[in-house]
């Protein structure tokens, strides 16, 4: 069974990405081992969905590679 990280006292930071108007505001967390917390900055109470650390480098991976 997995447990539910306590993300109470996590740093949280804006995607340099997001859109400055407020509209589209990723936040993610980088100080938690083996996950990463992603969630909208509109809503910071809102739902937080966790992804496996290697799980979002490859998603940041293939975002990259589609910008070129």
């Amino acid at each position: 069974m997995r447990s539910t990280p306590d993300l109470s006292t996590t740093r949280w930071r804006k995607s340099s990405y997001s859109n400055t108007n407020g509209g589209e505001c990723v936040e993610i967390a980088e100080d938690l081992p083996g996950i990463i917390p992603v969630r909208d900055s509109k809503t910071p109470h809102g739902p937080i969905l966790t992804f496996p650390t290697a799980s979002w480098t490859t998603f940041i991976t293939a975002l990259k590679t589609a910008e070129r």
